[in-house]
């Protein structure tokens, strides 16, 4: 058919309905032509292609006004094929557009993906004809009008802050009271079955792992295995095809948003812009490599290969002012009109390079800091990345929070009983004031987490010595092996009574021990009722039971463990003192004659240089003395035996009521109140925590 066809205008980029037509705008500075290809509604026949007939501002683009929201589409971009130049042009390829607001089907691996003949590259002789249109998925025309309602932003601030890292199908796929069309998908993390769990336990903010479009690796599926993180990504404006339901759509998502708003959570997410899924030189062609390879791509000192920080091939060139705007747009967009609340951004120190150079004024986070609407949401960096000089962690500027792995590494080790920890974990307990205390940075700058998606469980953590990656089909070669983690004598599943008691009074005292922590606070999915995953450290390809949550069939230990973790959160939220909004660092609280924090050892006696120094030392006791008399004691024991504990002096207060005891999984006991200077025994490998009071 023969579609009617106007000049069209160079912005906004993407399809952009208007209620009487479609705009289609594309960047690309080097293509001699751009064509339109439009589909049937199952995407299996291309019905029209017209060439964009306007080139503006290096941007092609063309206004269809018969064209209706539901349209699918694709494009086929004319320019040259030259990889020596940098060039990989091939119209033979349908490409995703950049700006598609949703994506319809997935990747179908097949050679014709190729931009050169797959066994036969000869450089820039190589090129493929092979039409691609019949494996690749479809962009979509979508009318992004929506009915928020009453929907407002929780807007927590960072301070009250308790992050859940989640997966949406990791914690949908076996919940048994959603219906099963819903499992696995935005509209089932949406339900009132699954919010309820977060509420109960108390999480202010959902961090999702990636839900912008990504497909399964070539390699991944040959194997019958899947990209199940998803941290591969090829469009940064579309949610995962693979999280909506059957007849589903965008709104499907804003209404997974607007559902946990409704309870008080905010929705972050988890962010991949430093790369792409198109990888090395040698990978396939769906996007930005065909539309304008030069631009959108850092190219090495010579253009046929990658300049690659990520290890994953490419590296995202967001020096570029075009890419630089679509990754801002991106953002905006995901908080304009969907009403995302945050983003965590997977391996941020790409973003701020220039090159082999990490700039904290780098022209990204630059952009960030002064946008009216970016600026304003939550904003983390996973603070390091492959490249040279790649590992920042302290050096984003203000404004950033970051993932804080030596708070997970100091906290593994003195749990573990590693000599000469104690130092490190006191550092963490203070929000690490030493990395984050500039420029006006706050403790929340902090997230502290003692396991993430990549590593072990906190089940696992106390389960296994070494990882066990077999599942994974690379002999177990995958996966880091500094763990930091200790089986409790049995590697793997025991039915050793005391074995299962050990490590569930490990697992609560690495719980309290960061709720109870100066920072931002994040916990696993899984982690409140033991998930395992049998020692895997590197489940990014386990699209199964290792990864999703069990619901049903919980051990009564998982149960309490899932209580307790839930009252300490509330013990959090109930306490200032453990989630201040500016660094403590001992000093003199206005009104009164004591320090804001203090060290204390067991005896009450203060830390003093020595005691820091003794490798052996394994328990140190925490003060805080708020400037309304307020006062709350930490005391942390990482030895195997208990220890004679002096409470401190009536100076301080003259009662103290234990809030946890995690030795025995205790929230606010009904339990006596203990008087200044009495000796109670600190129990092994545990946490006490105790509130003062005067008389």
């Amino acid at each position: 058919m023969t579609m009617k066809l106007e000049a069209g205008s160079p912005f906004p980029l993407g399809a952009t309905w208007d209620g009487g037509g479609v705009n289609f705008a594309l960047f690309s500075a080097h293509a001699t032509k751009v064509e339109l290809c439009l589909f049937d509604r199952n995407g299996r026949r291309e019905t029209d292609r017209v060439a964009l007939p306007e080139f503006t501002h290096e941007v092609w683009h063309g206004y269809l006004p018969d064209v209706r929201p539901g349209q699918l589409y694709g494009y086929r971009v004319h320019g040259p094929y030259e990889p020596r130049s940098g060039h990989r042009f091939n119209p033979h390829k349908l490409l995703l557009d950049p700006y598609a607001l949703e994506l319809h089907g997935e990747i179908r691996w097949h050679d014709a993906l190729f931009g050169y003949r797959v066994g036969h590259n000869r450089g820039d002789l190589s090129f493929d004809r092979r039409d691609s249109a019949f494996v690749m998925p479809k962009c979509v025309v979508v009318d992004p009008a929506v009915t928020w309602g009453n929907d407002r932003a929780p807007r927590v601030p960072w301070a009250e802050t308790v992050i859940y890292e989640a997966h949406v199908k990791g914690m949908t796929a076996r919940h048994p009271d959603l219906p099963p069309q819903l499992r696995g998908t935005f509209a089932g993390l949406g339900q009132p079955q699954v919010i309820e769990h977060l509420v109960k336990l108390g999480v202010t903010a959902v961090e999702l792992m990636p839900a912008q479009a990504f497909f399964d690796d070539r390699y991944l599926v040959e194997k019958d295995l899947a990209n199940y993180w998803g941290y591969n990504t090829v469009g940064f404006f579309a949610p995962a095809p693979r999280y909506i339901s059957r007849g589903g759509g965008l709104h499907e998502f804003k209404l997974m948003v607007r559902r946990l708003h409704e309870a008080g959570i905010e929705v972050l997410l988890d962010v991949v812009y430093n790369h792409t899924a198109e990888g090395n030189e040698l990978g396939p062609t769906l996007s930005f490599r065909g539309i304008d390879n030069a631009s959108y791509y850092l190219l090495g000192d010579d253009p046929r290969h990658y300049f690659d920080t990520t290890g994953c091939g490419n590296t995202v060139d967001l020096r570029h002012p075009r890419v630089l705007q679509m990754v801002t747009d991106s953002l905006r967009y995901w908080v304009r009109e969907c009403h995302v609340d945050g983003f965590r951004f997977d391996l941020a120190s790409s973003l701020g390079r220039d090159r082999d150079v990490f700039d904290p004024s780098a022209v990204f986070l630059d952009a960030i800091r002064q946008d009216p609407v970016l600026s304003r949401v939550k904003l983390i960096a996973e603070p390091w990345d492959t490249g040279p000089d790649g590992y920042q962690l302290g050096n984003f500027p203000p404004g950033w929070a970051e993932w804080n792995d030596r708070y997970r590494d100091g906290l593994r080790a003195f749990w573990r009983g590693d000599p000469g920890t104690l130092p490190g974990l006191a550092k963490s307990l203070l929000g690490s004031a030493d990395l984050f205390d500039r420029r006006g940075r706050r403790p929340w700058a902090s997230v502290n987490f003692p396991t993430a998606h990549d590593g072990f469980t906190l089940m696992d953590l106390f389960s296994y010595n070494e990882k066990h990656n077999e599942a994974n089909r690379e002999d177990n070669r995958d996966g880091h092996d500094h763990n930091l983690s200790w089986n409790c004598g049995v590697e793997g599943p025991s039915d050793d009574p005391e074995v299962a008691d050990l490590r569930d009074r490990l697992r609560r005292a690495v719980v309290t021990t960061l709720l109870v922590s100066q920072g931002t606070p994040m916990l696993l999915m899984g982690d409140e009722i033991g998930r395992s995953q049998g020692g895997n450290n590197n489940a990014y390809c386990q699209d199964n039971e290792m990864n999703w949550l069990a619901w049903e069939g919980l051990a009564p230990r998982d149960e309490a463990f899932r209580d307790f973790v839930s009252g300490v959160v509330q013990v959090r939220r109930d306490t200032p003192a453990f989630r201040q909004n500016g660094f403590l660092h001992g000093r003199p609280v206005a009104g009164a004659e004591v320090l804001d924090v203090v060290w204390l050892r067991h005896d009450s006696h203060w830390m003093t240089p020595a005691d820091w120094d003794d490798p052996e030392a394994r328990a140190v006791g925490l003060l805080f003395c708020g400037a309304g008399g307020e006062r709350h004691l930490a005391l942390f024991n990482a030895h195997a035996e208990p220890l004679p504990l002096v409470l401190p002096s009536e100076e301080t207060a003259a009662r103290w009521r234990v809030l946890v005891d995690s030795a025995e999984g205790r929230v606010r006991p009904p339990e006596p109140l203990y008087r200044a200077r009495e000796t109670l025994q600190m129990p092994a490998r545990a946490v006490l925590v105790l509130e003062g009071e005067t008389e």
